[in-house]
């Protein structure tokens, strides 16, 4: 079973940065598809960027294009999230999920971009941005 614990949200003023961290345990190995997504009060929660472990190929939702990087450490099962350029509209509770405790393919991965096409989540963390 694969657990997932996200961290390093807080506040920042527009302009900012933070990189968020999702660190997983269990059958990490074959985990191979990863992504980060957002939730912000009354609204639905949406795929912000997705990763596939198998070879770094990244994906990325158009309103974060050019500002967020989503990356990998696979020495330590963990996935990033680099938010720079950040806006008052990027204010939600980040979640990082996993596609499945066992591998996918690279196109099921890229059309992955929904919240039922993941299985495993993680607590969240906050992120603010103050105008």
């Amino acid at each position: 079973q694969v657990q997932l614990v996200e961290s390093g949200g807080g506040s920042v003023q527009a302009g900012g940065s933070l990189r968020l961290s999702c660190a997983a345990s269990g059958y990490t190995s074959t985990s191979n598809c990863m992504a980060w997504f957002r939730q912000a009060p009354g609204k639905e929660r949406e795929r912000v960027a997705t990763i596939y472990t198998s070879t770094g190929a990244t994906y990325y939702a158009d309103f974060v294009k050019g500002r967020f990087t989503i990356s990998q450490d696979n020495a330590n099962n963990t996935v990033y999230l680099q938010m720079n350029s950040l806006k008052p509209e990027d204010t939600a509770m980040y979640y990082c999920a996993a596609a499945s405790a066992y591998g996918i393919s690279r196109t099921s991965c890229r059309v992955a971009t929904k919240g039922v096409d993941f299985a495993v989540w993680g607590q969240g963390t906050q992120v603010t941005v103050s105008s």
